[in-house]
């Protein structure tokens, strides 16, 4: 188990009492001293000071947790789920409320959310009011949960070509898909597609939903092949 931005170590405490090794990062070093005084002799902790965006993650099997920064979350998100070949199984992270309604959302998806969404599933698990923070933040967070997909939607190895794929389109997000992709969308293609899928021919880049936008890549690949 990783623990990022431990602070005190109140997190780190009920993760200890399930009995996980916990590995708890902390940027701040005069609070990793605390971490390092409060949980002297207990073996399954280990506490590391340093950048979360820059410490090594383990290469086995692994989960995150953490209450983390409102202001890093996208960058501790891209730092976690960029690397589907990666060994991350699972991360439960407080964040920003909107920030958790938007990312589990199913429809409509933004450029981050349809590039991450083949390999990871993301939920709203409860939202916290920002008074049940000691100091409140200025605005209510959310447990954002985020697991792995099995099956994934497409091969971790084709992660790039299909965000290559997402830039080009989101770049006119307000188009017609069929004229965003022009010259690499099959049209006759997507025109099925689009019927099988409840579509029509003219939806927006902004209209489709992940399972759509696997469906474009594969489109796109195939030339059209189905």
């Amino acid at each position: 188990m990783v623990e990022l931005g431990a602070g005190t170590g109140r997190i780190t405490a009920s993760l200890a009492e399930t009995g996980a090794d916990v590995v708890a990062i902390e940027l701040d070093e005069s609070y990793a001293e605390v971490l390092r005084r409060r949980f002297a002799g207990r073996s399954s902790i280990r506490v590391v000071s340093g950048d979360v965006l820059r410490v090594p993650l383990p290469t086995e099997p692994f989960r995150v947790v953490g209450n983390i920064p409102f202001g890093l979350t996208s960058a501790i998100l891209r730092r976690l789920l960029d690397r589907p070949q990666g060994r991350l199984r699972r991360a439960d992270l407080i964040v920003q409320h909107e920030v958790a309604r938007k990312r589990s959302s199913a429809w409509p998806v933004d450029l981050l959310s349809a590039g991450w969404l083949p390999w990871w599933e993301f939920h709203l698990v409860r939202r916290l009011p920002r008074g049940a923070f000691d100091p409140p933040p200025v605005v209510d967070a959310a447990v954002l949960s985020i697991v792995r997909r099995h099956p994934p939607l497409l091969p971790a190895e084709r992660r790039s070509e299909y965000v290559r794929l997402l830039r080009r389109g989101f770049r006119t997000a307000d188009l017609p898909i069929h004229r965003a992709l022009r010259g690499i969308l099959p049209p006759r293609a997507w025109k099925r597609a689009a019927r099988d899928r409840g579509l029509s021919p003219r939806a927006r880049v902004r209209d489709l939903d992940v399972f759509d936008w696997v469906l474009v890549f594969d489109l796109v690949q195939g030339g059209g092949r189905r």
